[in-house]
């Protein structure tokens, strides 16, 4: 899978040495925002950090720490569902925050740190 191109003036994903770092990845597929509320956002954003991600050489078991924005703090359990889905069973470290606004009107942005030994 192809991530989509970056909304702003920087690099999506970045390598330096064992560490993969992706920028933040909203629910974007084909230039628009998916469907299906919080939880269809959060399948997209995370689908387009393993995209990212394999492109590196990694998946979203390398994954070691996340970050979820979210525009309202209500939307938490529904994140949580898509997000258990999306990971299975591995639990990186995470933070979660509500924010003011996310780019594009997004509901939801997930970034992450990966790390693939040599």
């Amino acid at each position: 899978m192809t991530p989509p191109p970056p909304v702003g003036p920087y690099t999506p994903v970045v390598r330096s040495g064992e560490w993969i770092v992706c920028s933040g990845q909203v629910g974007l597929a084909n230039g628009s925002l998916v469907g299906g509320g919080v939880k269809g956002q959060v399948t997209q954003a995370i689908a387009n950090l393993a995209g990212l991600l394999e492109s590196e050489g990694a998946g979203l078991a390398d994954v070691v720490k996340t970050t979820v924005f979210l525009t309202h703090i209500d939307d938490y359990a529904a994140m949580n569902e898509a997000y258990v889905t999306a990971f299975g069973d591995h639990r990186p470290a995470r933070s979660a925050v509500a924010v003011a606004g996310l780019p594009i009107g997004a509901l939801v942005e997930v970034e992450a740190w990966a790390r693939v030994p040599s």
